[in-house]
């Protein structure tokens, strides 16, 4: 984690206005700030503004802190949702995962080899499938069985855990459990689920062999945050592959494996690079 990106990352969103580019600009200008790579986009049907900024700034006279303090009378000026994020400082991630591995394995070896700039500080599992794989990333693995009786301790003890590991992101990496509304609340805009697109045409069990009899000739996967509302909450990446007659069910189920793990890779790059942001029901995402 040392080669960090240099500078700072600044995401805002506000009621769209003249002056918003200027102004941001110039606190940055006085401040000796260099921009870096900047984003922006405004949204005729809302009236919102979204921007993010990569700037580079002398760490010895402006550290985070002191940043954040000042760019507070600027961020009341115009109404604005901002954070000014420091790259040195990866984003926290817990991974939830039940008995298909792919995602998680995925995201391990990305994280391992460096492609996320992110820290696991724990997987946890209802199940005891892959606490071998977690133990050999060095990754303390959490044992969480979960059924009708024992679900609201269950999910206690996993918010214990976020807030004991100071967690900055939630992610279910075909974790086959249905959240509670409390806890889709408590982590609003902070959990990413994936899952494959044939919903709401192919529920329940076996989708790709449902997939497979009615003949479809696309499959796919959509990464999106968690929210009560089972499988809608605001999409974050979507992905698709062409299928054709010849292939069998297993076929489509294998394709579809590695559709569902390279969308939930780049929706928790995107959102560790500070690249997603909300917008209602739907996201803003500057892919860069």
């Amino acid at each position: 984690m040392s080669d960090a990106p240099p500078g700072y990352v600044l995401t805002l969103s506000c009621p769209d206005r003249p002056g918003i580019v200027f102004h941001v600009s110039g606190f940055l200008l006085d401040r000796g700030g260099n921009i870096l790579e900047a984003d922006q986009f405004s949204d005729t049907e809302t009236g919102l503004f979204f921007m993010r900024v990569v700037f580079s700034i002398g760490r010895g006279e402006f550290d985070h802190a002191r940043l954040v303090r000042e760019f507070g009378e600027l961020g009341v000026r115009f109404s604005m949702n901002w954070r000014i994020h420091d790259p040195a400082i990866p984003p926290r991630v817990l991974i939830l995962v039940s008995q298909h591995g792919h995602c998680l394995n995925d995201l391990l070896y990305r994280y391992r080899t460096g492609w996320l700039r992110v820290e696991i500080p724990a997987i946890v599992s209802n199940h005891r499938d892959f606490y071998q794989l977690a133990a050999s990333y060095d990754i303390p693995f959490f044992h969480l069985p979960v059924d009708a009786r024992t679900r609201a301790r269950q999910e206690e003890k996993l918010m214990e855990l976020v807030r004991e590991q100071r967690v900055d992101l939630v992610v279910l990496a075909r974790y086959m459990q249905v959240l509670s509304p409390q806890l889709c609340e408590a982590l609003q805009g902070r959990a990413i689920n994936i899952h494959h697109s044939f919903l709401p045409s192919f529920k329940g069990a076996r989708p790709y062999h449902q997939a497979h009899e009615r003949g479809v000739k696309l499959i796919g996967a959509t990464a999106h945050f968690v929210t009560p509302n089972l499988d809608e909450g605001p999409i974050i990446e979507q992905d698709t592959a062409r299928v054709d007659h010849t292939m069998r069910p297993e076929d489509l189920a294998a394709l579809g494996r590695d559709v569902e793990c390279m969308v939930l890779a780049r929706a928790v790059k995107w959102h560790s690079e500070h690249r997603v942001m909300a917008n209602g029901r739907k996201t803003v995402v500057f892919r860069g």
